[in-house]
């Protein structure tokens, strides 16, 4: 039973008579602590500056002509000014270290602090990639080794350390598979993707030249086997499958998809988003998969969105290992590591790579920061965090499911995410209603519409790292406005009312967005 605290409220009921939005407005337009912040154009001035430095005399300039002509019309701030209004703006994001942070299929969980320390030590944060191979060795055995942990956690026979993000990565897999399909003089054109998939899959192959060609999904959410197996042929290059598919449910016939791809001479690349499901319990290598990538911000911790960058190792089977890109490590039989590049590979017997893809040699404060939680957790630790994360979701899935329909529900657990639709909503109310209401209650909103095989899709991750009370407390915001929705309440559709913006028309800011600052005294 939850007690009152000492101001009366009891935990799980709504907080009444408590919201700091509301009360006449302000001269400043400031609400306490929430402050109201302009653009720099209206606080400084471009005829000032923050710093006061002599004008240089004498000196030779090295631009060959291309010195600037006129004044660049930045406003002039001092270093208080730029802090505040800096500081001022990030208070108006909402951040993982402000609370949970729902976003279906991003995997936004928390980034330790141990991670930031080791990537901060001396030798890792000041490494520089024009640096002299000699003088980075630690760099080199940490890319290693980061790489050895990758193959052995995904059941694989090589990996690509550069790609910068997971739709790179993505397609530096279809090059690999593109690659091969070349060296034996196999010109095929097609690339399957399943409804299921993430929407980069297909855009990725068509990218890289490919035909794409959607397989249908089963009533379950699942891919169709029959169909998938009826499209192969001679023209099939590969199929691109996200498992967990984004759904929030396991593929169950990928073995027997990856056994058929393969005997019709095609290769299978896995989207690795969704990693986070089954790492340290399922090696996607024993599956039948040739390409993966693994988003090292979403499934080992790494600096997510803003904070990035991202960085999306490859994982590659034996048939398409001998195709990845330079550069990468490799350790020689006196134990040390050496960086592979265009000029030593025939040493390595690489000499089919497809290129890079990448000038250097991959995100090396991603890499640290990954290996570290690795190593920190262990390998019983690993598979707690896709326990922990498939308990999480499936306990948002059956405390909401009375109140939101969730379409693949009944076809039994879900795997990281939890997805349901907009059905049962009264008419004149969407996604978007509830979304934007959401907000009012302190929670960046889930992923909306997408999937796209489900109506109004509401798809909540909420990850290994959030405890019951903070899913507790979600739950009750996220129960509140789905039965609002279902009610009919009509202010949900000028949600959201507290947030520092009013809801925008995101259309309009999509087509014809104001990139350009004009000065209404210059009008």
């Amino acid at each position: 039973m939850n007690a009152p605290n000492q101001s009366g409220w009891k935990p799980g009921t709504p907080v009444q008579d408590h919201n700091a939005m509301s009360g006449p407005d302000t001269v400043t337009g400031n609400r306490a602590l929430m402050l109201e912040e302009p653009l720099l154009f209206e606080i400084g001035h471009v005829e000032t500056t923050g710093v006061d430095l002599p004008e240089p005399s004498g000196a030779t300039t090295r631009l060959g002509g291309m010195e600037r002509a006129a004044a660049i019309g930045l406003p002039g701030l001092s270093e208080p000014e730029t802090v505040r209004h800096y500081t001022r703006l990030s208070r108006q994001n909402y951040a993982i270290d402000l609370g949970l942070f729902p976003l279906g299929s991003c995997t936004m969980k928390h980034n330790p602090r141990l991670n930031e320390k080791v990537a901060r030590m001396p030798g890792f944060a000041d490494v520089h990639p024009l640096q002299p191979v000699q003088t980075v060795p630690g760099a080199l055995e940490v890319i290693n080794e980061l790489a050895h942990w990758l193959i052995e956690l995904t059941g694989m026979h090589g990996v690509a350390m550069s790609p910068k993000a997971g739709a790179h990565g993505e397609l530096c897999g279809i090059l690999c598979i593109r690659a091969a399909l070349e060296a034996r003089g196999d010109a095929r054109k097609v690339v399957l993707v399943p409804e299921s998939a993430h929407g980069t899959n297909p855009a990725t192959a068509a990218f890289a030249g490919y035909e794409v060609e959607d397989i249908p999904a089963t009533p379950e959410g699942r891919v169709d086997l029959e169909a998938l197996k009826a499209r192969l042929g001679p023209d099939v290059a590969a199929v691109m499958i996200t498992n967990p598919n984004t759904c929030g449910l396991f593929e169950r016939d990928m073995k027997a998809i990856s056994d058929a791809v393969h005997a019709a001479g095609g290769f299978v690349y896995c989207d690795g988003a969704n990693f986070n499901a089954i790492v340290g319990k399922v090696r996607p290598g024993d599956l039948g998969v040739d390409a993966m990538h693994i988003n090292l911000h979403k499934t080992f911790s790494t600096p997510h969105g803003g904070g990035g960058p991202g960085s999306g190792p490859v994982v590659l089977s034996e048939a398409l290992s001998p195709f990845g890109p330079l550069p990468f490590t490799a350790r020689t039989t006196d134990g040390v590591v050496h960086l592979v590049e265009e000029e030593n590979a025939a040493d390595y017997g690489h000499v089919q790579a497809f290129g890079r893809m990448t000038a250097f040699h991959g995100q090396m404060g991603m890499f640290t920061r990954a290996l570290t939680y690795i190593l920190s957790h262990g390998a019983d630790g690993l598979k707690q965090v896709a326990e922990d994360a498939v308990l999480n979701a499936n306990y948002i899935l059956r405390s909401l499911e009375d109140v939101l329909d969730a379409p693949f529900g009944p076809s039994g657990p879900c795997m990281h995410e939890a997805l349901f639709s907009d059905d049962g909503f009264a008419e004149g109310l969407s996604t978007l209603d509830l979304a934007k209401a959401l907000i009012d209650e302190g929670y960046h909103p889930m992923t909306m519409y997408f999937p796209l095989v489900v109506h109004g899709a509401m798809l909540v991750e909420p990850t290994e790292t959030e405890s019951k009370a903070a899913l507790d407390q979600f739950i009750m915001a996220l129960r509140s406005v789905a039965e609002r929705a279902k009610a009919g309440d009509e202010t949900m559709k000028t949600a959201p009312h507290y947030a520092p913006r009013r809801r925008l028309d995101e259309t309009q800011a999509a087509r014809k967005p104001v990139l350009a600052w004009n000065d209404p005294n210059m009008a």
